[in-house]
């Protein structure tokens, strides 16, 4: 594909990651449950895209939204509801073009649909709310005591698409098997086989998540054993806004680190986020048809900022990023 033509496809997908962003929005009050992230998609030309709406609100309770596309983000204007309806108007610049676009639509519990129009038509979007993982899930550093000996394993938590728990025991003493994993009230159960050498016995362990903390204890025929966790990576963990900077100019951009170090950049789903020391890294696949797009991010972590480049085929580009904080820990 000539470079001139993959620009032009790059402003029509631009376009239309829009259009998914801005039809996100059909709502209930935000009183009963619009705040939050809600991920959309929309059939264009035959092809399905993908996009990310978070609505929260601002200082003075009012509500806000921003939406969130494959090259950027940017803020919902005018936002007016009344029951489950809700509209607002888009207007997105890119250089020298404005786009203006109405929404009206409706929620239905953790769904929502609506249509998004402006001069060039009509669309039609499907979206559904984005569930936050259970505060349980991720890689925590687990300490305890054998005897007189101090030992630490790793325990990881996962959560598949229905949020239903498993866990895996890993340690350099013995193999291990968990089951039963429950998490409820931020307290979080779940029993354990280990086999070591050729001794095998049961065990229980029950403890609380607090923030990045898990605090419990073990429990088998030998007595019970205090257990203290970290969870790896928590510096990492959250939402950040990235300021990109290309010859092209600057835009924004959301970079969402999951407990897991599974992430999202923008809408694009990110398997794994890498963080050893203050070292960071992660890569991003795009795919336009049968052309595929490789995109790899290095950088550093240093309290509350991210600094760092992305490099393809096609350049590098700079990224400084701040961790965006929850109003409710701003009051």
């Amino acid at each position: 594909m000539k470079q001139t033509g993959f620009y032009k496809m790059v402003g029509l997908l631009t376009l239309i990651v829009l259009v998914t962003a801005l039809a996100a929005v059909s709502a209930e009050p935000a009183e009963k449950g619009l705040a939050g992230d809600w991920l959309l998609k929309m059939e264009f030309d035959g092809r399905q895209m993908t996009s990310i709406v978070s609505f929260s609100k601002d200082k003075e309770g009012k509500l806000a939204g921003q939406w969130i596309g494959f090259f950027g983000v940017g803020e919902l204007q005018d936002i007016k509801y009344e029951g489950n309806n809700l509209s607002f108007v888009q207007v997105s610049r890119f250089g020298d073009q404005e786009f203006r676009m109405n929404f009206a639509g409706t929620l239905e519990g953790d769904k929502i649909s609506g249509t998004l129009s402006s001069d060039r038509g009509e669309s039609k979007v499907e979206g559904q709310r984005v569930k936050p993982m259970p505060a349980a899930v991720g890689n925590w550093e687990m300490k305890y005591k054998m005897g007189e000996r101090e030992v630490t394993a790793t325990l990881v938590v996962k959560a598949d698409k229905e949020g239903k728990l498993t866990a895996d025991w890993q340690s350099q003493f013995g193999e291990h098997q968990i089951s039963d994993v429950q998490f409820k009230d931020n307290k979080l159960t779940f029993k354990r086989t280990s086999k070591i050498q050729d001794r095998q016995f049961e065990s229980t362990f029950e403890g609380t998540v607090k923030a990045d903390t898990l605090s419990g204890t073990i429990k088998s025929e030998r007595g019970e054993t205090a257990a203290e966790g970290k969870r790896i990576g928590a510096a990492l963990i959250g939402k950040w806004e990235l300021e990109i900077t290309s010859e092209r100019g600057t835009r924004r951009q959301i970079l969402q680190v999951n407990p897991d170090l599974s992430g999202m950049y923008g809408p694009m789903p990110v398997k794994k986020i890498n963080l050893e020391g203050d070292q960071v890294t992660f890569q991003i696949v795009l795919e336009f048809g049968e052309q595929k797009f490789e995109i790899n991010f290095a950088g550093k972590l240093d309290g509350q900022k991210l600094t760092g480049e992305f490099t393809s085929e096609r350049g590098t580009q700079k990224a400084t990023g701040k961790k965006v904080i929850p109003a409710a820990k701003k009051a």
